[in-house]
């Protein structure tokens, strides 16, 4: 009788989308998803629509939500009807989840036990938009796979050996023992594009730049593969302009709307629901619908979007000593010609210099160099899998029995 193949769930919980992969596993060797798909519209007030594909077939289906169920519930119920039309022939060994902020505790993956899930929970006012979706995915899958390992891999991880002098505010030094500090995001997507982009080019252990650009962006500045700087901080409200997040803020700001009677509550939602793109166009998050308008204030958002970008460039190329390599990622990263190019022509004076073609070739999920042969800074567009990163990390941990 042939043995059941062995597979790992992957899930990402994140703030408006579920995404979800299930990968085949062999003597912890992953092979292609065999099922992948994703859950939108979790942060609005349209309609959840799941949609999947198992490599053969493209599927979608439009998912009711009972008016006393938290939206959430109704998407990973959804998803767990779905996987059990999958499951049947595989063995399930274990669930890995992205989760955003692993704190100062974890360097590393872990499989959740109730004092690590509880050490998270204090971790949620950090990461708002992220971290409570994150737990509520492990929660529920602990639920309904009582028996399964559930793997939490960090964000933070990546960005855990940072220098010192990277890590720690200008504040007194002992907040620094308590936690307060600048531990970084988007750990899972770089490992996945460094990774990637060491096999294709020598420079990638060079002075190397890294920008997952998207709903959520930031900047990563690399040596030798290992994270050196990077633009988000204690918090994913840091650093660059997002789509509803505003980046780096004056902290005078705050104190300023805190004398004017401004609540904590009212905070949050201002720097991490009304902010960035949105914010600024006072249209919407989403760069490509304002792409599509013929607005002042579209544009003006645009604009700031790649300016910051720019800046933040030429802060971490000087951390670094310059730049050898760029790669981009993420929704915007991946898929906006126009703002790669304005980053691009922005950093000419570090050696930058685009193929303007090259750049316009749209070749969807296909990883392609679009710098210019006489550009002394290779820039490429890399499609991330945090899936199958956090995938990876979970088969290390559990093991294979095939």
């Amino acid at each position: 009788m042939t043995q059941p193949t062995s597979v790992v769930l992957s899930v990402n919980a994140g703030s408006s989308s579920l995404k979800f992969a299930l990968y085949p596993a062999h003597h912890e060797v992953l092979e292609k998803a065999v099922l992948s798909g994703c859950i939108d519209g979790l942060s609005s007030d349209k309609e959840l629509v799941i949609s999947w594909n198992d490599n053969l077939n493209q599927y979608s289906e439009i998912l009711r939500v009972e008016e006393e169920q938290p939206p959430y519930e109704t998407a990973l119920e959804a998803l767990l009807r779905i996987l059990n039309k999958y499951i049947k022939n595989i063995s399930l060994i274990g669930i890995a989840h992205r989760v955003v902020h692993g704190g100062s505790k974890f360097d590393h993956s872990v499989i959740v036990n109730s004092l690590i899930y509880e050490y998270l929970e204090t971790l949620c006012e950090l990461a708002p938009l992220h971290q409570p979706h994150n737990l509520l995915g492990i929660k529920i899958f602990s639920k309904y796979f009582p028996n399964l390992p559930q793997v939490a891999c960090f964000d933070t991880a990546f960005h855990h050996n940072t220098p010192k002098i990277e890590r720690n505010f200008a504040l007194p030094l002992e907040m620094a023992d308590e936690g307060i500090l600048r531990y970084g995001f988007h750990g899972l997507s770089y490992e996945y594009v460094s990774q990637k982009l060491n096999k294709l080019t020598s420079k990638a252990k060079k002075r190397f730049i890294m920008a997952h650009l998207g709903g959520g962006a930031s900047l990563c500045a690399c040596l030798n593969l290992h994270s050196k700087a990077t633009t988000m901080g204690f918090s994913t409200a840091d650093g660059l302009m997002m789509g509803s997040r505003c980046g780096n803020l004056d902290p005078g700001v705050l104190l300023y709307l805190m004398n004017r009677g401004w609540t904590h509550k009212e905070l949050q939602t201002l720097l991490y629901s009304k902010s960035g793109l949105k914010g600024v166009s006072q249209i919407s998050s989403d760069m490509r619908y304002l792409r599509s308008l013929d607005n002042p204030s579209a544009q003006f958002a645009i604009d700031m979007f790649s300016y910051r970008a720019i800046r933040e460039f030429g802060a971490l190329s000087a951390c670094i000593g310059g730049i050898d390599v760029i790669a981009f990622t993420g929704g915007i990263g991946e898929h906006d010609v126009l703002t790669r190019a304005t980053i691009c022509n922005g950093l000419r004076y570090l050696g930058v210099i685009l193929d303007m073609e090259a750049n316009e070739l749209f070749t969807n999920g296909c990883i392609r160099p679009i710098h210019s042969t006489n550009s002394s800074v290779e820039i490429w567009v890399i499609p991330t899998d945090e899936g199958r990163v956090a995938a990876k990390h979970a088969i290390t941990l559990i093991g294979n029995p095939c």
